[in-house]
C-alpha cells in the first residue's frame, strides 16, 4: 500500500511557506528600516542629517538645550498624562455600564461610542475645530495661562482615546467570574465594596494596558492637535512638522527617537498587560 504524504510536505504548500516567508520579511522591511534609519541618523555628525558623517551624541545635548522643543515636548507630556486619567476613568465607567447593565439603545450607544475609532481623523479634527469655534472655546481657552491653555486639545484628546480604553476594559470583563461578586455579597460586603475589592483588583491589568494605549494615542497624534491647537500650545508632533518643513535635522531625529523610545516602552508594557494570563501548570 502506497503511503500517503504528509500534510503540509507537497512542493506547492513549500513554495506557499515560502512566499508568506518573503512577504513578510518585505513588510518588516518596509516598516521598521525607517524607523531604524532615523534612529541611526539621530546621531549623524552631518549637520543636514542626510549623509552620514560620523557618531556624535551632541544631537541630543542640542535637542535637550532647545526651548522650544522642551516646551512642546512638555505640552504633549502634560495633553498626555491629564488626557489619560480623564480617558481611563470614562472608559472604564462606560465599560462596567455596557458589560453590567441592558437599557434601551445600548447598541446604538455602542455604535456611537465607537465613531471616533473609525472615523478619519481629520473629520474630527475639523469637526471639533467647528464645536470650539461656534462655542467660543477655541479664543477663551487659548488666552488662559499655561496649563489651562491646553483645555480644548485634553478634551479633543479624551473624545478620540477613551473609547479605546472601554473596548480593552469591556474585554477584560468577559472574563469575569459573577460567582466571585455574589460570593462577596454573601460575606456582607455592599456593592460599592464588592466593587472597589473584587471588581476593581480583576479590571486592573485591562485598566493599566487601556491607560497606557490611551497615553500612546496622545502623545502621538498630530492631525486633530493640530486643528484644536493654538500659537501658544504647540505639541511635539506639530512643532517637528513645523521644523521637517525647513529640512531634517539630526537634532530633530534626536528628539523624534526620544518619542519613539517613549511609544515603544508603553506599547510594550500595554501588550504585556493585555496578554491572556497562563492558567496554571498543565
Amino acid at each position: 500500500m502506497a503511503t500517503q504524504p504528509k500534510p503540509g510536505s507537497g512542493p506547492l504548500d513549500y513554495g506557499s511557506r515560502l512566499w508568506l516567508k518573503i512577504l513578510f520579511i518585505v513588510i518588516y522591511i518596509m516598516l521598521y528600516v525607517p524607523i531604524i534609519t532615523l534612529i541611526a541618523f539621530s546621531f549623524n555628525t552631518d549637520k543636514r542629517g542626510v549623509v552620514w558623517r560620523g557618531f556624535t551624541l551632541d544631537n541630543y545635548t542640542k535637542a535637550w538645550n532647545n526651548s522650544a522643543l522642551i516646551e512642546a515636548m512638555t505640552n504633549s507630556l502634560t495633553i498626555a498624562f491629564i488626557a489619560t486619567i480623564i480617558s481611563t476613568i470614562i472608559g472604564a465607567m462606560v465599560a462596567v455600564m455596557l458589560w453590567r447593565f441592558r437599557f434601551f439603545g445600548k447598541g446604538t450607544y455602542e455604535a456611537f461610542m465607537g465613531l471616533p475609532i473609525v472615523i478619519p481623523e481629520i473629520c474630527m479634527g475639523v469637526a471639533l475645530l467647528l464645536f470650539f469655534n461656534v462655542s467660543g472655546m477655541m479664543n477663551f481657552v487659548v488666552a488662559m495661562p499655561w496649563p489651562l491653555n491646553l483645555a480644548n486639545i485634553v478634551i479633543a484628546h479624551v473624545a478620540f482615546c477613551f473609547p479605546f480604553v472601554t473596548i480593552v476594559v469591556r474585554s477584560r470583563l468577559v472574563g469575569f467570574n459573577r460567582q466571585l461578586e455574589e460570593a462577596s455579597k454573601d460575606l456582607g460586603a455592599s456593592e460599592w465594596q464588592t466593587f472597589w475589592k473584587v471588581i476593581v483588583p480583576f479590571m486592573m491589568p485591562g485598566l493599566v494596558a487601556g491607560a497606557l494605549l490611551a497615553f500612546t494615542l496622545s502623545l502621538d497624534d498630530f492631525v486633530i492637535t493640530f486643528f484644536t491647537s493654538g500659537p501658544e500650545t504647540v505639541t511635539f508632533p506639530v512643532k517637528v512638522y513645523s521644523l521637517v518643513r525647513r529640512g531634517v535635522s539630526p537634532e530633530i531625529n534626536a528628539a523624534s527617537t526620544v518619542l519613539i523610545v517613549i511609544t515603544v516602552v508603553a506599547t510594550i508594557i500595554a501588550m504585556k498587560l493585555q496578554a491572556p494570563e497562563k492558567s496554571g501548570k498543565g
